[in-house]
């Protein structure tokens, strides 16, 4: 399969997995799905490549094994912490905005995060996957570390995360706690870090420089446009001391806290 048939299906792909969301939301009435749909969509798509790309077998084997565990462990986190649950009060807070072409608008606004998957699959898979020759032995190497590190750390931030808010006594209060105290979303900073482990892999690649995009992509998406702002400045209003974590406390990047 070429690479433009198999960019061809992956948007065919990316459409059924929202326009799926989207249906299962109609019926549930919450709008949270599309967060692990979105994750192991991704996951997906980097096995697809993997398998119908044409660079050598175990190079795909690697990078269908890191973005589909990757994928697979996000996804699957954000379904548990979801399912059952209130909607989030993002989407809750866009359905009532939104009135009577809530259906409507969350369809489109489902499907215009496509955007951003096709985006990130494109700018981190396709070059490994479509490539002639295998990178050097040090990028194997340096793409392994890197994504271990990443998905050990996403999935340390999130299990204290969810650890604090398991505990009643904490209601109200900022979660400091383990990678908390360093970054006020090292979830994110470890996601973003992920998407640049396949930059080693892509390195000598005909278009290979585009792989440094991803995690460039990923950060601003988080940072910029899919509710950090929104998210913070509601913090700010429901507990007190968030403006004090915002003023002493790094947004991504792990740092040490500013002292007073």
């Amino acid at each position: 399969m070429t690479l433009l048939q198999s960019a061809g299906i992956a948007v065919l792909i990316v459409i059924a997995a929202k326009t799926l969301a989207w249906l299962v939301q109609l019926k549930l009435r919450n709008a949270g799905l599309v967060d692990p749909i979105w994750a192991w969509t991704l996951g997906l798509l980097a096995v697809f490549y993997g398998v119908f790309g044409d660079a050598p077998p175990a190079l795909r084997l690697l990078l269908a094994l890191m973005g589909g565990v990757w994928g697979l462990r996000l996804g699957t986190h954000l379904f548990i912490r979801n399912w059952n649950k209130p909607e989030d009060w993002r989407y809750a807070q866009f359905r009532s905005e939104w009135g009577p072409r809530a259906d409507f608008n969350m369809f489109w606004f489902f499907q215009f995060q496509n955007i951003f998957t096709l985006l990130l699959s494109s700018f981190a898979f396709l070059p490994v996957a479509f490539r002639d020759d295998a990178p050097p032995p040090w990028a194997w190497a340096l793409a392994l570390l890197i994504w271990v590190a990443s998905v050990v750390g996403e999935g340390l931030a999130d299990t204290q995360m969810e650890r604090f808010r398991g505990n009643p006594a904490n209601r109200g209060l900022v979660c400091k706690d383990g990678l908390w105290r360093y970054s006020r979303h090292p979830n994110y900073f470890f996601e973003s870090l992920h998407w640049a482990a396949y930059v080693p892999l892509a390195i000598g690649a005909p278009y290979g420089w585009v792989s440094l995009l991803a995690p460039v992509v990923m950060a601003a998406l988080l940072m910029k446009l899919s509710g950090v702002p929104m998210l913070e400045a509601e913090m700010v209003k429901r507990k007190p001391g968030y403006a004090d974590y915002i003023r002493t406390t790094s947004a991504l990047i792990p740092w040490p806290p500013k002292r007073g």
